[in-house]
C-alpha cells in the first residue's frame, strides 16, 4: 500500500497492493493498523454502497455539525471523483481536487471531515463503496450546486444525470459554513 497527497496534505490517496495471476486478482481494501500507520482515521460507523449509470453526478455533499470523513473505493467501473475544501479558515478554501478511481487502479481516497464530496461516472456504470467516520444524518446534509462557477470544477462529462435535489444545490458562496 503506498499513501500520496495532493493538493490537501490530509486528503489521502491510497494505492492498494494486488496480487494477481490467471485467476484473476486479491488485495486488502481496508486494514485498521496499516491506516493508522499512515495516520488515516479508522473508526468507520456506517458502510455505504451506490451503484450508479454513465454520467450520473452525485454531489457535491456534505453534513454540517457532524460531518463525516469518507474512504472511497469503486468496485466497478470508473468514476471521478471530486473533493472541494469548504473551511472557511483553511489556506485551500474553494480549492477542489480530483482522482480518477476505477476497479482496474485500486486506488482509494481518503477525504477527512471538512470537505465536500461528489463523483460522476465516466464508465458505462460504477459500484462506488465509501465508509464514513460518522452516521448519515439527513437533516444536517448540505450541498453545492455541481456547477458553481465560483469552483469551475472540470467534472470530465458534459451533460451529467444529476437527482432532483442535485440539480438545485446554492453555490458555495450562499451557503453559511
Amino acid at each position: 500500500m503506498r499513501v500520496l497527497t495532493d493538493i490537501f496534505p490530509d486528503v489521502f490517496i491510497i494505492e492498494l497492493t494486488s496480487f494477481k495471476d490467471d485467476r484473476g486478482y486479491f488485495f486488502e481494501s481496508f486494514q485498521t493498523e496499516r491506516y493508522r500507520t499512515h495516520k488515516i482515521e479508522t473508526h468507520f460507523v456506517q458502510d455505504n454502497f451506490s451503484h450508479s449509470k454513465k454520467n450520473v453526478l452525485r454531489g457535491l455533499h456534505f453534513q454540517i455539525e457532524k460531518p463525516q470523513g469518507k474512504l472511497i473505493f469503486v468496485g466497478k467501473g470508473k468514476i471521478c471523483d471530486v473533493i472541494v475544501d469548504i473551511r472557511p479558515h483553511s489556506a485551500t478554501f474553494k480549492k477542489y481536487m480530483k482522482v480518477e478511481l476505477s476497479e482496474t487502479n485500486h486506488k482509494q481516497i481518503y477525504i477527512p471531515p471538512g470537505y465536500a464530496h461528489g463523483f460522476c461516472v465516466l464508465s458505462e456504470g460504477a459500484d462506488v463503496m465509501y465508509k464514513c467516520t460518522e452516521f448519515y444524518h439527513p437533516e444536517l446534509e448540505r450541498g453545492i450546486v455541481w456547477n458553481d462557477p465560483d469552483l469551475a470544477i472540470d467534472w470530465s462529462v458534459e451533460n451529467p444525470i444529476l437527482s432532483p435535489k442535485d440539480a438545485v444545490l446554492p453555490r458555495l458562496k450562499d451557503i453559511i459554513l
